[in-house]
């Protein structure tokens, strides 16, 4: 990724670890991160906060993943949703997929799949919408 193209992901999970994790992975990668404990923090931040795609955790205390897929939905023209979870069910990937999320990623996560899908993703994304 060149200088011009730098995408901004916001990582969504209660745990400060996984975040960091990601966030580390996704700058050697090329991306900037902002990082977010909870849906709600993000979603008090979003008016000052342009991402190209949320990578977002399904069980958080207070709003899931699930639940900021579909108020994100009902907005309209929101940035792609990557869902990661350690409770991969048939149930949790068909709620995600139906509210529109781009990605179902399990935890622990495979950092190729969770690069691949976050590449096409924001590759999908027309950059106009940022």
């Amino acid at each position: 990724m060149s200088a011009t193209s730098v995408r901004i992901v916001a990582i969504i999970d209660d745990d400060h670890h996984v975040r960091e994790s990601i966030q580390d992975l996704l700058e050697t990668a090329g991306y900037v991160s902002v990082l977010f404990p909870s849906a709600e923090a993000f979603l008090s931040d979003l008016s000052n906060c342009s991402v190209d795609c949320i990578l977002a955790d399904v069980q958080m205390p207070g709003m899931s993943g699930i639940e900021l897929l579909e108020v994100l939905e009902k907005k309209g023209n929101g940035p792609p949703i990557l869902i990661m979870t350690s409770h991969a069910d048939n149930q949790t990937r068909a709620a995600a997929m139906r509210h529109g999320a781009s990605a179902f990623l399990p935890k622990p996560l495979d950092t190729n799949e969770m690069l691949n899908s976050l590449e096409q993703a924001v590759a999908e994304r027309p950059r106009h919408l940022s």
